[in-house]
């Protein structure tokens, strides 16, 4: 299963480590993610969605039916 966050499709990015001598290797920057289950009382069920901390800071902001909303208009959540 690829890291990628279900709700704001953030996904690993490409970089590099770089050393004191200035030589660059290829790294992998991770995307912070977290396995969380969230109850929809619109719908009155529970969901599990791997989500990243960033979209857990906005979910406690606007609420899970919001950022849900949202995630369906930009094509994430089917």
């Amino acid at each position: 299963m690829s890291r990628v966050c279900e709700l704001t499709g953030k996904r690993a990015m490409v970089g590099n480590n770089v050393s004191h001598a200035m030589n660059k290797t290829k790294r992998k920057f991770s995307v912070n993610l977290v396995k969380k289950r969230f109850y929809i009382p619109e719908e009155d069920r529970w969901v599990t969605l791997r989500v990243s901390t960033a979209a857990l800071k906005t979910i406690n902001k606007n609420g899970i039916a919001a950022v849900l909303k949202q995630a369906k208009a930009n094509g994430f959540v089917k």
